[in-house]
């Protein structure tokens, strides 16, 4: 499957934390780099965090620093969106996708990522 597979979305109270994995199947992580990224409703899509082949993290959102950790397992073919002291304002569509390259962007764009995946619903609401 060439479309990364999303999934550990859900309702979780303000506070709590949720673990969102990323299978990507038909890549090798060891060459390609990959986002997080979401959408609130009514919204246009925010860049999350991004980590590369080599394990270097780019952060694409402030208002996550701290509270949010990626990580990837090479072996499983996987990434991981730990996300932790979650609030309201991250109620969205968190989706993962490949960039065709094994470093990360500097900035954010939809553009500099290929294969997106479907989404998984996060709901942060008390």
């Amino acid at each position: 499957q060439l479309q990364p597979v999303e999934s550990g979305g859900g309702l979780v109270h303000p506070g709590g934390s949720l673990r969102l994995s990323c299978e990507a199947s038909a890549y090798r992580l060891d060459y390609y780099s990959i986002g997080w990224f979401r959408q609130a409703p009514g919204k246009e899509h925010e860049g999350v965090i991004c980590i590369s082949s080599d394990g270097r993290v780019t952060n694409y959102a402030d208002s996550v620093k701290g509270r949010f950790t990626i990580s990837s397992d090479h072996t499983q073919n996987t990434v991981y969106l730990q996300m932790n002291s979650l609030n309201v304002e991250d109620t969205g569509v968190y989706y993962c996708a490949v960039r065709g390259f094994d470093t990360c962007p500097s900035t954010f764009e939809k553009s500099f990522f290929g294969s997106w995946g479907q989404g998984t619903q996060v709901t942060v609401s008390s």
